[in-house]
């Protein structure tokens, strides 16, 4: 799995999430416009993304988006938090 996103150039992988986008809108059965009206970006901008023409989307207007379909915490997947390290709880446990 991971070996074939590597493969893939940025731009392949934003038109992909630009696909999965409009799948993910259809199944929540809102339109462009209803989006556009609930993220503040345009209709164009929101057609341009699902239909790969843009791809250059910046991650404010991707937050924008994942926040209309009610799926920002999504955004966690991305960057999730890094665990504390062995070395840093070891560090800790015998600071006392």
């Amino acid at each position: 799995m991971y070996s074939e996103l590597y493969e893939k150039s940025g731009t392949e992988i934003i038109r992909e999430l630009g696909r999965r986008f409009s799948q993910y809108r259809k199944r929540m059965r809102y339109t462009q416009k209803q989006i556009a009206e609930k993220s503040g970006l345009s209709v164009f901008t929101i057609s341009s993304f699902e239909n790969g023409a843009s791809t250059g989307i910046t991650i404010a207007s991707f937050i924008k988006l994942l926040r209309a379909i009610d799926s920002l915490e999504e955004i966690e997947k991305l960057l999730p938090e890094l665990p504390v390290s062995p070395r840093e709880l070891f560090l800790k446990q015998h600071k006392r």
